[in-house]
């Protein structure tokens, strides 16, 4: 059988499936004779130690870093805590309730307490209890860990969507592939997709109900199709397949090192889009000019509940002393739309991507924003840190938000604490009402990066997570290229530099066009940098002047790609 979705990064696998179902655990309440009390209670007990040793183990996991082993400590603690402990008991012996049932309750009891602290650290650790309640009613009732981090070799996963919370702690090294029901090009699935250099295929309707676990399958993330019950010549077609990718990304990696410059001698930075200070997303740093964008959401995801602002600070700090005088423009908190925090309550809106999110979700929320600027600010002492506002709709969102950043400062201040004091400030530009307006918003800000992805998504009018509207996201829409002209030009005036950190700054032939209608900074995920210097080191400004000039005279998407296409022929 062939299914068909979205083709969203590049390659093809063949393997076999794993089936990701968060949230799978029920408890019913259950209730066990008077005469199986003790041997309830030992299994319960059991249970216990086989928590901690699991817990144990992931403390020493070498591909963890400190903060998240700090969390599995603590998580032990609570596996350990006594009282609890005797209160399930309790609830075994006098109640006859079930070990699972027990448990879900003595947990609940504890997490509605803990949720209703005045002090926010506290309910902080609601998020801890829940996650070990899980793992123990997990154990009780002889579940298999289904979680990302503990997959069983080498696999395909396929989900009916992975959140970036969900893919936070995955062994990337073992995910052959991804398979999805729902997502897009642009989805935040998508794009972590194509950072890690995984073949992906989003939006395959009952894609989960068509395979079982274990079932062998291929992907081909070229075309869009997922294959079931394969023959044996499709097999060989398919590792050939992925044999022939895996060596054109291995020849690719020679342009790495290539300086970004035109034949005709223009120089083009090339930066790197980032989630984390790992060693693994920073692996390509000398090869590049900066950090364009660090999106800082990951940083919140991977953690079970807000990061302090010393555990922010010591992330942008690593960041900023490992590129020097190079700039790393921080993009501040980007949680709604496809991202949500699940220690962070928000609210339920018909339509998240134009709700309360970004920006305006840190104007609600302005104690975790300015607990974020601290941490950039302080940062920007050891480097060149940037500040990036993301969903700005105003120059009144700017000036509240400049306002803030005032405060912030004036505080460290008093408190007599080192920060940047030239960090520069800048906004996405994702939203057509400022892009109208870039002309004031140049003269409020030191520089803009262009969000090609929500910015597309909002002049196009279409759901870019929606796979039935899909054909009508058209990145490459002259209207796209039309408005990006009118930004560039308009900053360009007041000697403001404007970058380019969407998915299109990672489009080799999206980049030749850019570059002709004056972007001289593109940031992109690290599985593009080789393919992006390849095409900078290959391109000539005048003919990039002159494709511009065509392309905004084109009528259609189709005809921009058609054209683009025959001048690019390989």
């Amino acid at each position: 059988m062939i299914y068909e979705g979205t083709a969203v990064s590049e390659g093809a696998a063949i393997g076999s499936v794993f089936q990701y179902r968060p949230g799978g655990l029920k408890v019913e309440e259950t209730f066990i004779n008077k005469e199986k009390i003790e041997e309830n209670i030992r299994a319960y007990q059991d249970v216990l130690k086989k928590a901690e040793e699991e817990l144990q183990a992931l403390t020493q996991d070498t591909d963890l870093d400190e903060e998240q082993k700090k969390i599995f400590q603590a998580h032990i603690d609570i596996v350990r805590d006594e009282e609890m402990g005797q209160e399930i008991e309790d609830e075994i012996r006098e109640n006859l309730l079930a070990p699972e049932c027990a448990v879900k309750t003595v947990y609940e009891r504890y997490i509605e307490i803990i949720s209703k602290a005045k002090d926010a650290l506290i309910r902080e650790r609601a998020a801890d209890l829940k996650d070990v309640s899980l793992r123990i009613i997990r154990l009780l009732l002889g579940v298999e860990d289904n979680s990302l981090a503990s997959l069983p070799g080498d696999v395909i996963v396929v989900a009916h969507d992975l959140l970036p919370s969900d893919t936070a702690a995955m062994k990337k090294e073992h995910v052959l592939a991804i398979v999805t029901e729902i997502g897009g090009y642009t989805s935040h699935m998508a794009i972590l997709a194509r950072n890690y250099g995984i073949p992906a295929v989003l939006g395959v309707p009952d894609i989960l109900a068509n395979t079982e676990n274990g079932q062998k399958i291929a992907v081909d993330a070229h075309a869009g199709k997922v294959l079931t019950n394969l023959t044996q010549d499709q097999e060989k077609q398919y590792q050939v397949m992925r044999d022939v990718h895996l060596r054109k990304m291995s020849d690719m990696k020679q342009y790495l090192a290539v300086n970004p410059v035109t034949v005709d001698g223009t120089k083009i930075d090339v930066c790197l889009n980032i989630g984390s200070a790992d060693k693994s997303e920073l692996e390509l740093e000398q090869y590049t000019d900066g950090v364009g964008l660090f999106r800082t959401e990951f940083l919140y995801m991977s953690k079970q509940k807000l990061p302090t602002e010393e555990e922010q600070f010591q992330v942008y700090k690593k960041i900023a002393e490992v590129y020097k005088e190079r700039p790393v423009v921080i993009r501040t908190l980007d949680i709604g739309g496809d991202k949500k925090l699940d220690y962070l309550e928000l609210p339920q809106e018909d339509n998240p991507f134009l709700g309360l999110r970004a920006l305006r979700l840190c104007f609600e929320m302005k104690p975790i924003f300015k607990t974020q600027l601290r941490a950039i600010l302080r940062a920007g002492y050891y480097g060149n840190i940037w500040i990036m506002f993301p969903m700005v709709g105003s120059i009144g969102d700017i000036r509240f938000a400049k306002e803030i950043i005032r405060e912030v400062r004036s505080e460290l201040e008093e408190e007599k604490v080192p920060y940047g004091r030239d960090v520069k400030v800048g906004i996405m530009v994702e939203i057509p009402s400022i892009a109208l307006m870039a002309d004031i918003a140049a003269s409020e800000v030191d520089f803009a990066s262009i969000g090609t992805n929500d910015l597309c998504q909002y002049l196009m009018a279409v759901d870019r997570l929606n796979p039935s509207v899909a054909k009508y996201y058209q990145s490459f829409h002259p209207a796209m290229f039309r408005l990006i002209k009118q930004i560039v030009e308009e900053f360009k005036k007041q000697g403001k530099p404007v970058s380019v950190c969407g998915e299109m700054g990672g489009n080799p032939q999206a980049v030749a066009l850019l570059a002709g209608l004056g972007i001289r900074k593109f940031s992109m995920n690290a599985s593009s940098v080789a393919s992006v210097k390849k095409m900078i080191s290959q391109l000539n400004i005048c003919k990039a002047q002159r494709m511009s000039r065509t392309v905004l005279e084109l009528s259609t998407a189709v005809q921009v790609e058609n054209y683009l296409n025959s001048e690019f022929l390989e």
